[in-house]
């Protein structure tokens, strides 16, 4: 199986049948770390992050076969609707997060962004988290070892190019390029994951 499904419209559409177990384990992959800490970012445990995760992936398999693609609406706010809804009815029932009353409750609540905000540009965050996540996947499989090495040490490290060219025992010449040839990869793949799904 690819990393990645051909087109992420292409995915929606074969995981509206539910016998394509391949199709449900690309979408499974993609979306439920996204679900995930999106349920532990609102304060939800561990168990229940997984519980909740569950919960969504069973609301979309039972609503996905009726979605249809709008022009207005991807596929992403679709699913982060749901993802919301799970957990707003989760942190509702937990008596933890009940409000007790009083004057102080209300002036806070009216200083807190919306809930619905909230929780969409999380989703939204987390998605775009995945979606990095999944292209450096990509890419590292595409590149020499040493030219991931020295982006990772470069970029994400951030160590200086001579340190990493004397570790790599290369120059710093080829530090640079291995580590612009990986960002433009890793921008492309982003982009083509981005634009597919829908």
């Amino acid at each position: 199986m690819s990393h990645i499904p051909d087109t992420r419209a292409s995915l929606i559409l074969q995981i509206q049948d539910p016998a394509n177990l391949e199709a449900w384990e690309s979408f499974v992959q993609l979306y439920s770390p996204v679900v995930y800490r999106m349920a532990r970012n609102s304060g939800l445990q561990h168990a229940d992050a997984e519980d909740l995760m569950q919960q969504v992936m069973a609301s979309v398999a039972r609503a996905v076969p009726k979605w249809k693609p709008q022009e207005d609406s991807r596929f992403r706010h679709w699913l982060s609707r749901i993802a919301r809804n799970a957990i707003v009815n989760a942190l509702i029932r937990d008596n933890r997060y009940r409000a007790v009353g009083g004057s102080n409750f209300d002036q806070m609540q009216k200083q807190q962004p919306s809930r619905h905000d909230s929780v969409e540009m999380r989703i939204e965050l987390e998605y775009q988290r995945q979606v990095y996540r999944r292209a450096a996947e990509i890419v590292r499989q595409e590149v020499h070892e040493q030219t991931w090495l020295a982006f990772l040490y470069t970029v994400v490290q951030g160590q200086s190019s001579q340190s990493v060219a004397e570790s790599l025992n290369t120059t710093i010449g080829n530090v640079h390029a291995a580590r612009s040839r990986v960002m433009r990869r890793l921008q492309a793949v982003v982009i083509s994951i981005d634009q597919e799904d829908c």
